[in-house]
């Protein structure tokens, strides 16, 4: 060990990564292991490496698992450590992408501090959940930095609720960051962990509490492509008509849509992935999965809020600028660590991010960040939408990457 230099840097057996800088450390730890149980036991002491002092675990799992027994074999591994986690569309680690395994990162030692809680989305909506998760953070006030991470059904609708229901609790004081839950792009059923449960249709948080600095990094990589738009009727993450046309047919003939994309549900899916709706927000550009076609009403479904009376263009991407976008997203998250080391980075990045990169510039994407993180662990998943709030009271992306570094 180098005085004030990384205290603990070594790669392990079944990709996995433990670092460390004094009183701070993070593993990783990952398996493809068809065993939900083994899968379980394997990633948690990859990522534990025999360390006995971690604050907090995050689980990041294919959803063919079944989560009930992956997490008994985690939690036989960690014992009563609290922990977060979801199912995904896909999992990301420091030595790359993978579709039907778990990654689990473990923060650890004395610098930090965290607590756990969850909410059933319910009756109450996202709104009141995002309220109710919220209220841990008052529990980790020892710090000097804290930031909220949020792991949610991603298929409960207006994610944006989620994201007031935590600011009108929080306001500024706590930045909050995480991604919601995926089934392999199956859309039927998503699946959340905290401490001791599996859940569905819920939100689970960690308040992360760190005596060292916390970056969040924002980028998506699309470009517009035509005119600007108007959205002239929309209600909630509905959009009814643009220039008073109806909102379905304006985006097939402007995107040139191939002919199956008009009638074809699955088709229509796969055409959205790669051409999202962008619109204008008073602290810049949002971006909108496309989430549906309503072939009946000729309306475009949208998993969150897309305002009316707002401006909006069709984007398109390539890997190219999703590329140069994780270099943006993973540079803006570690510039508040004044050129420190990270001791862990983690990464939240849309599956329609994924559906532009296919496999050879997944494996690079997965390689930028990793050197981004100069040697440091790393963990995420694909999601079904982003959140990242540093400022303001709006924080739901989509088609996006959020990175967290962990000073």
């Amino acid at each position: 060990m180098t005085a004030g230099g990384r205290a603990l840097s070594r790669s392990r057996g079944g990709g996995a990564q433990v670092t460390g800088l004094g009183d701070r450390w993070t593993g990783t730890g990952r398996s493809s292991t068809t065993d939900s149980r083994t899968a379980g036991i394997e990633a948690a002491r990859a990522a534990l490496a025999d360390r006995d002092d971690a604050a907090l675990l995050v689980v990041f799992c294919s959803d063919g698992y079944d989560a009930a027994g992956l997490l008994a074999g985690v939690r036989e591994v960690a014992g009563s450590t609290p922990l977060i986690g979801c199912s995904t569309a896909g999992e990301i680690a420091a030595d790359g992408p993978g579709d039907a395994g778990v990654v689990v990162m473990a923060l650890g030692g004395s610098g930090f501090t965290a607590r756990t809680a969850h909410a059933e989305i319910g009756d109450g909506g996202l709104r009141e959940a995002g309220a109710r998760v919220a209220a841990v953070a008052a529990e980790v006030d020892d710090r000097p930095h804290r930031v909220l991470v949020l792991l949610s059904d991603g298929l409960a609708g207006d994610q944006e609720q989620l994201v007031r229901g935590v600011y009108g609790v929080l306001g500024a004081a706590v930045p909050m960051v995480g991604g919601c839950a995926g089934d392999d792009l199956r859309m039927t059923r998503t699946t959340q962990l905290q401490d001791d449960r599996a859940l569905t249709g819920a939100v689970v948080a960690a308040v992360l509490g760190s005596d060292a600095p916390l970056g969040i990094g924002v980028s998506h990589g699309w470009q517009r492509v035509g005119d600007p738009m108007l959205v002239t009727d929309s209600v909630d993450n509905r959009v009814l008509t643009i220039d008073d046309q109806p909102a379905l047919d304006v985006y097939l003939s402007r995107l040139s849509a191939p002919e199956e994309v008009w009638t074809d549900p699955a088709a229509f899916t796969r055409f959205a992935l790669t051409h999202p709706l962008g619109i204008s927000r008073r602290r810049g550009e949002h971006v909108r999965f496309v989430a549906e076609a309503d072939f009946v009403k000729r309306e475009l479904v949208c998993v969150a809020h897309v305002p009316r009376g707002g401006l909006a263009w069709f984007m398109e991407g390539d890997e190219e600028s999703v590329l140069s976008a994780t270099d943006a997203a993973c540079s803006a998250a570690l510039a508040p660590l004044d050129g420190a080391d990270p001791v862990g980075l983690l990464a939240f990045d849309c599956i329609a991010r994924r559906g532009v990169l296919e496999d050879g510039g997944l494996a690079r994407e997965t390689s930028r960040i990793a050197a981004n993180a100069g040697g440091a662990p790393v963990a995420g998943f694909y999601t079904y939408g982003e959140i990242a709030r540093t400022s303001g009271t709006s924080g739901f992306h989509n088609q996006t990457l959020v990175v967290l570094a962990v000073g």
